[in-house]
């Protein structure tokens, strides 16, 4: 396994892009473009990071450590944000894929009564290669089977572990969409109603969680709010390509407590 630090290396360069935000419906607010730095410092013991965004002040870190909120799967794809779910404090986390010479980034954040409050996609390119820009995802590009290889990584520092999966999704007759997950022993069958870009999981009302379907062949999957003593997760899904799709998913247990990390990359049967 690399190192935790030899993964970040795998972002060095200069990530040209923009950060777009997006109301909870899914309408775009803003477009910013942006370019966000790694320079590695000290034989790549030292990171530098300059974020650079239009009509603002450079953001500059440098750094030789990594923070107990971030990790990083060996492909330079991470996840940073909350560790701990508290109340009354604002929640939220970064979820990153890679993919060749391109980035997608999202950030969820949720207020302080645990509403889901902001969405940003930020979408990169490594400079001085070809942007590609997918188009925005549609419910018809995620019908059918998927399968995928998964890997989850631990907080705690624990083995990662490798698992397939299967992933179904169809349209009943009433035009509800019909997912079924199946991850080693365990499946799990859901429904969701489809209203434009929004997928939206409903038949809990305790737990609903909605899907919005975005640019450049992405998507946020978030809880419309965040409850103590409820576990919940975040999930970013690109697809890269029609038939290729990755997902990462942040978890947190009952207690509010970020326990795991996993990255999904799957294809379409």
């Amino acid at each position: 396994m690399a190192s935790q630090w030899e993964s970040l290396l795998k972002n060095l360069g200069a990530w040209q892009g923009s950060f777009t935000r997006f109301s909870t419906q899914g309408q775009l607010l803003e477009d910013i473009k942006s370019v966000v730095s790694f320079e590695g410092l000290n034989e790549n013991k030292t990171m530098r990071q300059v974020v650079h965004r239009e009509g603002q002040e450079d953001l500059v870190l440098e750094y030789s450590s990594l923070a107990k909120s971030i990790l990083f799967f060996e492909n330079g794809a991470f996840s940073q944000g909350s560790i701990q779910l508290a109340p009354f404090t604002e929640f939220g986390a970064e979820l990153g894929l890679i993919y060749k010479n391109r980035r997608v980034r999202l950030v969820q954040l949720f207020d302080k009564n645990g509403q889901l409050d902001k969405l940003t996609l930020i979408r990169e390119h490594l400079a001085g290669t070809e942007p590609v820009e997918n188009p925005p995802l549609s419910v018809n590009d995620l019908l059918g089977e998927w399968r995928g290889e998964a890997i989850t990584i631990y907080p705690d520092w624990r083995s990662p572990e490798t698992y397939s999966s299967t992933l179904k999704l169809h349209l009943d007759d009433t035009g509800r969409l019909v997912q079924s997950l199946t991850f080693g022993e365990r499946t799990i069958t859901s429904t969701a109603t489809i209203k434009g870009s929004i997928i939206h999981f409903d038949q809990d009302p305790q737990k609903q969680v909605q899907v919005l379907l975005l640019p450049n062949g992405a998507s946020a999957t978030s809880p419309l709010q965040v409850k103590l003593r409820q576990p919940l997760f975040l999930e970013v899904g690109w697809l890269i390509q029609p038939n290729l799709r990755q997902r990462m998913v942040r978890t947190y247990n009952d207690k509010g407590e970020w326990v795991s990390l996993t990255l999904v990359t799957e294809k379409k049967v």
